[in-house]
């Protein structure tokens, strides 16, 4: 993000005394704010745009080591399904650590593991289901995209790999050459569907169906120098890039593309997954089974646990040619299992989709006194509302630029009104809202109350000029 730190105004004792000690009160969380500015690396990004010390949380809210609350729209960047800290959550860590049973076991079997595979199989589209194998990975969802990338080449013994512009898979080497970022030989760019920065410039039905053109276009042309490649990767709702959901019909051609081509297609449901989007899965909305599907984030429950779900037909490992020392964890295993349960049994996905759409038609509603809204987008409670220069002088312009300082100064009034949120898009001009599955009525209502609040003090502070400064 194109957010800077203040210099930390006094160094932090060196060992011992009040202020080292941490604590709550604003002496302590300031303290402890400069020396995490002191000793934290420059990659640090959350910390950066929300200086706020968490010391406990439930469901929605967070209270900070200053004794305030905030309303937590951010969820750990879709990790948190239920919330923070519910108890059936809770419950299952405990039972657990009271049980004796060991907390790491590399990839043996464990009851833990079996219960929380059967659960997964349950929540996946039935076709995939019946005939899945599973790959427990390293913890993060980045780990779980490499090794679904492994796994396709070694299935098809190609090298290459499809992926689309705006994409967001990890911050490991093949994930990040996947992203839409770094640009990498082995990877051809494709363009993804969007109405409101349509490719193409007109947008809808049209603009996908030319992007499925040129999709087809590039693999069977002998001269592309495309080539066929390993695999197809693509997330059903792009997140990072300013939460742009794939039409239906655009993800069932993809489907047919690849299928038609022996092209493996891998979905990236590692923030979309869990309910977030008003579907158990964001690819059951098209209808699409995808080959491979790359889970992470709310499956552990809040803690760290990745896995890849694949087509047997693909299962052509080695023993030993993807591991991860810490691939067996069980609390994790323990919380994503219950996490899922009550998911699918409180049917809080249909809850996602109906809120969701709610609070879409309220922010769209927004949109109509504000035109600095350019946007409104999502689906389920993965929604994103982007902010423009409505007064930019740019004729040969279909819709205004973004206005990445806006967005920046609505993020930081919302905080100062005691709600997170988090931004994103290609300029960092999107406001993104990933409130928890749990979220009540009550709770939607003071959010975007909140949000509407910010606005309107980002505007009235003259925050409304593009910046075309570097994003994260």
């Amino acid at each position: 993000m194109a957010v800077t730190e203040p210099a930390p105004a006094v160094r932090p004792h060196p060992r011992g005394g009040k202020e080292h000690q941490g604590g709550e009160g604003r002496e302590g969380y300031e303290g402890i704010l400069r020396r995490q500015s002191l000793r934290e690396s420059a990659a640090r990004t959350y910390a950066r745009s929300l200086p706020i010390v968490p010391v406990r949380a439930r469901g929605l809210t967070i209270e900070g080591a200053d004794g305030r609350r905030y309303l937590d729209c951010l969820s750990g960047a879709g990790t948190l399904a239920l919330g923070h800290n519910h108890p059936v959550v809770l419950e299952a860590i405990k039972k657990v650590i009271d049980s004796g049973a060991p907390l790491h076991v590399l990839d043996l079997a464990t009851p833990v593991k079996d219960a929380f595979t059967t659960e997964l199989f349950a929540t996946l589209p039935g076709p995939l289901a019946d005939d899945a194998r599973i790959q427990f990975c390293g913890p993060a969802g980045t780990d779980a995209v490499e090794a679904a990338l492994k796994l396709a080449r070694t299935a098809t013994g190609r090298s290459g790999l499809l992926a689309f512009t705006g994409a967001y898979h990890g911050m490991t080497a093949g994930a990040l050459d996947a992203s839409g970022g770094a640009p990498d030989v082995r990877v051809t760019r494709l363009p993804y569907p969007q109405d409101y920065r349509c490719p193409f410039g007109v947008g809808g039905d049209r603009g996908a169906e030319l992007g499925a053109r040129w999709t087809e276009n590039l693999l069977d042309d002998p001269k592309s120098g495309a080539g066929t490649p390993a695999a197809m990767i693509l997330e059903p709702v792009q997140g990072e890039g300013g939460v742009i959901p794939a039409p239906d019909a655009w993800l069932r051609r993809m489907r047919r593309i690849t299928e038609e081509r022996g092209i493996p297609l891998i979905a990236d449901e590692v923030q979309t997954g869990v309910g977030r989007t008003g579907a158990f899965w964001a690819v059951e909305h098209s209808g699409v089974v995808p080959d491979v599907m790359v889970l992470s984030k709310a499956i552990g429950g809040s803690l760290p646990l990745a896995v890849v779900v694949y087509r047997s037909s693909l299962d052509a490992w080695q023993p030993g040619a993807h591991a991860g020392t810490f691939r067996g964890n069980q609390l994790a295993m323990a919380a994503g299992a219950a996490t899922l349960a009550y998911v699918r049994e409180n049917a809080l996905a249909d809850r996602a989709a109906t809120l969701g759409a709610r609070m879409l038609a309220r922010l769209q509603g927004l949109a109509t006194a504000h035109p600095c809204i350019g946007d409104v987008r999502g689906r389920g409670l993965m929604i994103g509302v982007e902010l423009v220069d409505p007064d930019a002088d740019d004729p040969a312009a279909t819709v205004p630029p973004p206005a990445p300082e806006l967005a920046a100064a609505v993020q930081r009034a919302c905080l100062d009104r005691g709600l997170i949120v988090e931004l994103g898009g290609r300029s960092n001009a999107v406001v993104r809202l990933l409130p928890p599955l749990t979220l009540t009525d009550e709770q939607a209502v003071a959010v975007l109350d909140r949000f509407a609040d910010a606005l309107a003090a980002a505007e009235r502070a003259g925050h409304h000029r593009n910046d075309t400064g570097p994003s994260h």
